[in-house]
């Protein structure tokens, strides 16, 4: 197979120009390409407003020795690529009586359960929450009336955080054994584009991901799987350090001898009843932070130097800085297209995400704008003090919106934080606003001094982030930007330990996904979910000639 880069052409073209320019930059007729497959597509907008679309392909040629040696020396532009092809281990024997249980059907839970049963192994997911069909409305029913279901929400429930938000695909985990190609590749035989395969930035949104995750199930059950639902973990039943079963709602027994924990980043209850049963954990960093929103229009014309996307889809971003106080800020979970959304999962807490539809039709862009945190800022050495950071911040948050998401303008927060009396001033003349922004949020909100959320370093460092970001993209610190809080799931600020073996120090106990401490986003949590699965397929792998046998990963 040869990999050819470099590959321009305009928004618009036809997959048989992309055949014929792939053929004359390899200089051979167009018939002597075999096979062609996409492998990356990008935008070069460098010489905007002139974009072109940049592609990376594998070819099948005729006589692929000769042509490679005519390329010698240019192998940055057409080199021989031998593609990572995935392997599960070799299936082994099922424990009837003893099953692999999951808990949690996030992206990690969904994607262990199911390649467990495709390889014949029959898990059962159990899930707090409700299946997506009914949690989409209990979601929709929260955002319209405020009234908060704590076990079907934002955050709990079939498919995890992550669907209702932008269904992100890209990840900065190295793919050395193809985890991340079946990865994609799954959602496409549930009913993703094909183009998630190749995009530099793919996504799914979250109207069609919802769809995703229910095939997956069906297809988790039809294999011999169980997916029960309302089944929220409350105890773990060990002996001599091993897992012997759980409880389930406080009244019903599994036995089991492998649990995987794959509980979400919001799954705080069962973060303290693991930490009660002696599972070791620490705290970790992550990051708090604002969901910061702007007009569409003035992204696009950063980006593409023009207003209107068209073909090319809604522009994104992605910006960092460090502030003067040392702290690190950056954008993160950007949603062209999006709204914001309220993401609470406790009463009196509010909390903040971002979401896209598969479209990312609507007018304002927006992503979070965040601060690191560490362990030294949380007031305790316990390993669950970040979880009553998270909670004393949205406990505030909630407050100032008094249950509705609190929103501010970027003029009048940067004035509070940095206390120079400089008043905020509208600009709505450029980039074709005709009035101030407006919040595009889910879920109601209301102006408020959201400056009064964070610690003021915090506050600090995203006013110095925001300043930079707008020497990078023009109007990004303008003062009718909208400032919504308080965006503190970013990820988990627990760390569930696990050794090479991807298991706790209670022996079949593994610990898996963002909840757990393992992920950041859709594609890593996948990505882990799949490891343990391995993992445990390997365990139970046949036994030959006196050594347990493990097929090539």
């Amino acid at each position: 197979m040869v990999r050819v880069t470099q590959i321009k052409l305009l928004p618009g073209h036809s997959e048989a120009e992309l055949g014929k320019k792939t053929a004359a930059l390899l200089g051979i007729p167009e018939q002597e390409i075999k096979t062609l497959k996409i492998v990356r597509r990008s935008v070069d907008a460098r010489k905007k407003p002139d974009i072109f679309y940049r592609y990376t392909v594998d070819v099948a040629v005729k006589n692929e020795d000769r042509l490679l040696r005519r390329f010698r020396g240019k192998e940055n532009q057409v080199c021989r690529v031998q593609r990572a092809v995935y392997h599960f281990p070799e299936p082994g024997k099922r424990e009837e009586n003893m099953p692999v249980v999951i808990v949690g059907t996030g992206p990690a839970g969904l994607f262990c359960g199911y390649f467990l049963a495709l390889h014949g192994y029959c898990p059962i997911l159990l899930e707090r929450g409700k299946r997506v069909e009914e949690r989409r409305k209990d979601v929709e029913a929260f955002w319209e009336s405020g009234r908060l279901n704590p076990e079907s929400n934002v955050q709990f429930g079939e498919g995890g955080a992550g669907t209702f938000s932008d269904g992100k695909l890209n990840t900065l985990v190295k793919d050395r054994d193809g985890r991340n190609g079946i990865v994609l590749d799954t959602f496409v035989r549930f009913g993703a584009e094909k183009s998630i395969l190749y995009e530099a930035k793919p996504h799914i949104g979250t109207d069609v991901l919802t769809g995703l995750v229910s095939g997956m199930r069906e297809e988790i059950i039809r294999l011999g799987g169980q997916v029960r639902f309302g089944s929220r973990v409350t105890d773990i039943c060990t002996e001599e350090g091993e897992i012997r079963g759980i409880m389930v709602n406080g009244q019903e027994r599994i036995s089991c001898s492998r649990l995987v924990m794959a509980i979400g980043h919001s799954a705080r209850d069962t973060l303290s009843m693991l930490y009660e049963r002696h599972v070791p954990m620490e705290a970790k960093a992550f990051a708090v932070g604002l969901r910061v929103e702007h007009s569409q229009a003035l992204i696009n014309k950063s980006q593409y130097g023009r207003q209107e996307a068209g073909k090319l889809g809604a522009a994104s971003y992605k910006v960092a800085a460090k502030a003067k106080n040392g702290r690190g800020v950056y954008s993160f979970c950007m949603c062209p297209g999006g709204y914001v959304v309220n993401a609470s999962s406790e009463e009196g807490r509010l909390a903040v995400n971002g979401m896209s539809y598969s479209d990312r039709g609507g007018q304002n862009a927006n992503s979070a704008v965040i601060v690191t945190v560490t362990p030294e800022d949380y007031g305790s050495g316990h390993p669950l003090a970040g979880i009553a950071f998270q909670r004393m911040l949205e406990e505030r948050a909630y407050a100032l919106g008094a249950g509705k998401i609190p929103v501010q303008r970027y003029g009048d927060f940067r004035r509070r934080v940095r206390g120079d009396g400089e008043e905020s001033e509208a600009c709505p003349e450029d980039f074709g606003q005709t009035a101030l922004l407006e919040p595009r949020c889910r879920g109601k909100y209301q102006w408020a001094d959201v400056s009064l959320i964070l610690p003021q370093e915090c506050n600090e460092a995203i006013a110095d982030g925001m300043e930079a970001f707008g020497r990078q993209i023009a109007g990004f610190d303008r003062p009718d930007v909208c400032l919504s809080g308080v965006e503190s799931r970013t990820s988990s600020p627990v760390r569930i330990l696990r050794d090479e073996k991807l298991q706790s120090a209670v022996r079949g106990l593994y610990p898996c996904g963002e909840g757990a401490g393992y992920a950041g986003g859709i594609v890593s949590a996948a990505m882990d979910g799949l490891r343990v699965a391995e993992e445990i397929a390997g365990e139970l792998a046949p036994v030959r000639g006196g050594k347990q046998e493990k097929a090539d990963m």
